[in-house]
């Protein structure tokens, strides 16, 4: 009787290892890409955010800075962010027509 109680402690031994091994191949990758979306989705709003706070404390500091209204401000702001702009179209890859 002994060796029937070794053989059931193998079989489950063997399904846990089994099942184990699945767990590892499947929901682990799964969960890795998932953390990464949504990390890199949070990284993604606070950075835009940051951005546009940066860019109204630009401003203000430009406006208590510059002589004349917040105009010449925004006009400059607005050039380095067109000529910003030019600059990534630029780089763009172009796709072929099919």
């Amino acid at each position: 009787m002994a060796q029937s109680g070794d053989w059931s402690a193998q079989t489950a031994d063997t399904i846990e290892s089994v099942v184990e091994n699945i767990r590892t191949k499947t929901a682990v990758p799964l969960t890795t890409v998932a953390r990464g979306l949504v990390y890199g989705l949070v990284a993604a709003v606070m950075g835009l955010a940051a951005l546009v706070l940066v860019t109204i404390l630009l401003v203000r500091i430009l406006d208590a800075y510059i002589p004349g209204g917040v105009w010449i401000v925004d006009v400059g702001l607005g050039g380095l962010f067109t000529l910003g702009g030019a600059f990534l179209w630029s780089k763009r890859s172009v796709r072929p027509k099919d």
